[in-house]
């Protein structure tokens, strides 16, 4: 039983009668780390079949914790409950998931982060410990830490180990996401040349040629690996949304258009994050005065069926945008009412994503009623945690956005010529800043 305690859950009740039972959980750990299928209905057969296997609730805790399911908090709330009913030894490795699921169900995400952090430190090829701290690490906005946590474990990891392919994926989305695109690159390809349809190294490599402003590079990349993330992966609606941000960089809305209506617009499953993703390409063409048609109207639709009450703030941001651009003031105001109800001693009240939250909406809603200075003041209040949005670089870059077409209607050359300054240092190849440069030219400088 070597390989169940290697990814983190203690030996399921029963295995020794059914080696199919680990098998199938196995093989549901490796469709969670590459992004594959659902794991999620994989997990719930095999609890359905046995609810004494201690491995499937690890599971489930997992995938849910990752995912910040908040809705499925019943489901987990049992398997939490299952693993300590089977596992009294607290520090038996499933009972330490379950510890660190708890917290999380609490509704103490960096707690949880702590818990599952320990477990990864102490047993570094716990794999399914490690996908889900570094989800934590990413949702709370801590690059470095997710970096570093992974860095830290790789020595203890060989290449003949199952899920090697995706630890090295997560190593360089997290290299990414300090900047560290050569590496990152470098290392999301080492990943493919032991998966080449691995959709999270596919992912780093549309990533960090993004941030590069690499965009002709990126759509044939995109196109060369389509195959592999086109359908039935965790990223085909994402990878859709990087191609639409290349089609932009190329200044091609009407190609970026075509992606949002085939590939995003008309996804299976409207999720929160197929939702973001739609929120955030049509802002991005908001910002240039695109004429979207009824887009916003049908994706404010789908905004309207979320339960937002108890969201992310990142997704509630990203439903304010559909709210906000397509009129809907009543829906707007609800928003800020969620907003407004956050305990401010809450656990998630301290961190930036939730700090954001409330002046980015305002602001949202400044800009769509063409109160540009108003819209500068509230991204002014918050520009020093925008990149702590609780997505990823290139997601939160639309804090920055809009910040600098702000500043550029509102005519505030200054800030509008620092920010642009800004955008241009990070990224000198890229095609938009050029052209907000051009229209930086005949600005006074005094303003």
């Amino acid at each position: 039983m070597e390989e169940a305690v290697r990814v983190g859950a203690a030996e399921p009740v029963g295995m020794e009668a059914d080696r199919g039972l680990l098998a199938r959980c196995e093989h549901a750990l490796e469709l969670l780390l590459t992004h594959r299928g659902n794991p999620s209905a994989q997990v719930e057969r095999i609890l359905a079949e046995d609810h004494r296997c201690v491995f499937a609730h690890c599971l489930r805790a997992a995938l849910i914790v990752c995912a910040d399911r908040v809705e499925d908090r019943p489901a987990l709330a049992a398997s939490v409950a299952a693993i300590e009913a089977s596992c009294p030894d607290m520090d038996d490795p499933a009972r330490r998931h379950a510890a660190a699921a708890g917290a999380w169900l609490d509704g103490d995400p960096l707690v949880a982060a702590e818990r599952y952090g320990a477990i990864v430190i102490d047993r570094p090829c716990d794999v399914l410990a490690l996908v889900v701290i570094h989800s934590l690490d990413f949702r709370l906005g801590r690059p470095r830490m997710m970096r570093d946590r992974i860095k830290r474990m790789l020595p203890a990891w060989e290449s003949s180990m199952p899920g090697y392919p995706s630890v090295l994926a997560m190593y360089a989305f997290a290299l990414e996401e300090n900047g560290q695109y050569r590496r990152a690159e470098r290392m999301a390809h080492r990943a493919l040349g032991l998966d080449p349809r691995h959709p999270g190294a596919i992912h780093v490599v549309a990533h960090v040629m993004e941030m590069q402003g690499r965009a002709r590079e990126g759509l044939a990349f995109l196109t060369a690996t389509e195959s592999a993330s086109i359908e039935g992966t965790g990223f085909s609606v994402h990878l859709a949304w990087h191609r639409a941000l290349f089609h932009l960089e190329l200044n091609n809305p009407g190609a970026a258009l075509v992606t949002y209506d085939a590939r995003i617009a008309n996804a299976d499953a409207l999720s929160m994050p197929v939702l973001a993703d739609a929120s955030a390409l049509l802002w991005r063409l908001q910002l240039r005065n695109v004429e979207v048609g009824d887009r916003w109207r049908l994706l404010a639709d789908g905004w309207e069926m979320q339960t937002l009450a108890s969201a992310r703030p990142f997704y509630v941001v990203h439903a304010m945008m559909a709210f906000a651009a397509a009129g809907r003031r009543a829906a707007t105001m609800r928003v800020l009412e969620v907003l407004s109800h956050t305990d401010p001693i809450d656990t998630w009240s301290s961190l930036p994503e939730e700090a954001l939250a409330p002046p980015f909406c305002e602001a949202l809603l400044a800009f769509t009623r063409e109160d540009y200075a108003a819209c500068v003041d509230w991204l002014t209040c918050v520009r020093h945690i925008a990149h702590r949005c609780g997505g990823s670089l290139a997601q939160c870059d639309l804090i920055h956005l809009t910040f600098t077409e702000a500043a550029l209607r509102a005519r505030k050359s200054r800030l509008a010529r620092a920010l642009v300054a800004e955008r241009a240092a990070k990224k000198p190849a890229s095609r938009l800043n050029w052209l907000l440069r051009q229209r930086l030219e005949g600005m006074p400088a005094i303003a």
